[in-house]
């Protein structure tokens, strides 16, 4: 345990070796854990609209419509793929970068990557725990950010992290210090230590984005919702009226000359009425223009929250384009995702330093020039004209205003930068 953690710990807990039972059940962690929870029950579909009752009309209960747009999973989906469909690309020295390109994949951390990004678009932050496993190969495990109580001391300083949930109505509790891990359970009906192991990577990474209250950030969606809960009112709303304006009040002036009255159902019946007399069905007008203007508003606040480009959700009409128009369309798209890659970098960053670590265990060792060289790139899913672009490159490459791994790195149809250069070395030895 840390000196920063046991100072915590006497100071706000009196030493009480179960502090983290006091730590869990403090208000800001309750909040914004329901928070969590009522987001999770959003993006299941329990959205507001379902919560509207039932009502009178015509004498009888009348059943509103309640029509579910499942569009902020359509946005958080963009937002995440948009920066992270394409994996990314590591450069740096020849030797760190296929060690680090093989950790990747026995890791799987591209997926792990858009699953991060995808946790953080929804509800502001994750945690990545990485370990070895049994086969000694580098692996990260996310903490889900409702069973998460990152611990902050009075100076700002991540010195723990408790994970905690139950399950079958048995707590289980998990501590990350910067040394040990600590399982505790309530099972048999009493609190004990079940295991404790040595932790050889450090605390669990937090990403999160900005915020101005917390240092856990700020789910997107709490910008959406309202926005959402209009559209789909306004959508429910409009049916119902559209169904009365249907329906009508029906309006006669004059006498019936035969018949008990106006027909229960007037489709494929009649009335016979006395010269003069009118029948007609009443109703409010329809304003189409009016929902149209309505509608069309929210949609575009939506999108701009949301920083998607209005070409991707098939509200615009497009033609050909050249990549000066392209890039002005998904203006927005690329400024949410320099701010996305921003927040990822900042947990990467520890997680490479964590790698090194973690290879230094295995016999991998890399020296400070070398590890000082690793670096990695972001490319957007951004559509492009690659026909253009790859003239350009040409273009650049004649001049001498441009490298071969330069041209390669900026080349649309390659992925992996690294391995497209070794094949071009290769090639080259050959045809010496």
């Amino acid at each position: 345990m840390s000196e920063l953690l046991s100072r915590y710990i006497l100071q706000k807990y009196d030493g009480n070796s179960n502090w983290f039972l006091d730590e869990v059940g403090q208000p800001e962690h309750l909040q914004r854990v329901n928070q969590i929870l009522d987001l999770k029950e959003y993006l299941s579909g329990n959205h507001k609209i379902l919560r509207k009752p039932s009502y009178i009309y015509n004498g009888k209960e009348y059943h509103p419509k309640k029509i579910v747009l499942q569009l902020a999973k359509t946005m958080i989906n963009f937002t995440a793929s948009y920066l992270l469909s394409n994996p990314i690309t590591l450069t740096g020295n020849k030797d760190i970068v296929k060690t680090y390109q093989r950790v990747y994949k026995r890791g799987r951390y591209h997926s792990v990557d858009f699953d991060i990004l995808d946790k953080i678009i929804k509800y502001g932050f994750v945690c990545e725990y990485v370990y070895l496993d049994e086969d000694q190969n580098i692996k990260s495990k996310l903490l889900d950010p409702a069973d998460c109580y990152p611990v902050f001391d009075s100076n700002n300083n991540y010195i723990a992290l408790i994970e905690h949930y139950a399950i079958d109505g048995i707590s289980k509790y998990t501590i990350y210090t910067l040394d040990t891990v600590e399982q505790w359970t309530n099972e048999g009906g009493y609190l004990r230590l079940d295991n404790v192991f040595t932790n050889a990577s450090g605390l669990p990474i937090i990403y999160h984005n900005q915020d101005e209250i917390n240092n856990l950030g700020r789910s997107d969606l709490l910008d959406m919702m309202p926005i959402l809960d209009n559209i789909e009112e306004l959508i429910s709303k409009t049916a119902d009226a559209y169904d009365h304006y249907l329906t009508g009040i029906p309006v006669v002036t004059g006498q019936q000359l035969k018949g008990d009255g106006l027909p229960k159902d007037i489709i494929g019946g009649g009335l016979v009425l006395e010269y003069g007399s009118t029948f007609d069905f009443k109703s409010n007008p329809f304003d189409v223009k009016g929902f149209e203007s309505i509608y069309k508003t929210l949609t575009s606040a939506l999108l701009d929250i949301a920083n998607v480009p209005a070409v991707s959700m098939s509200k615009t009409d497009i033609s050909n384009l050249s990549e000066v128009s392209i890039r002005l369309l998904f203006s927005l798209a690329d400024m949410k995702g320099a701010l996305n890659a921003k927040y990822m970098r900042e947990g990467i960053d520890q997680r490479l330093a964590v790698f090194r670590k973690l290879l230094e265990f295995k016999g991998i060792v890399f020296s400070d020039e070398e590890y000082d060289s690793l670096d990695y790139h972001f490319k957007f899913a951004r559509p492009s004209n690659d026909q253009e672009i790859v003239e350009n490159i040409k273009i650049l490459k004649e001049i001498g205003a441009m490298s071969q791994e330069s041209s390669v790195e900026h080349n649309p149809y390659i992925s992996d930068v690294q391995q497209e250069i070794e094949r071009l070395e290769s090639e080259g030895l050959k045809s010496s």
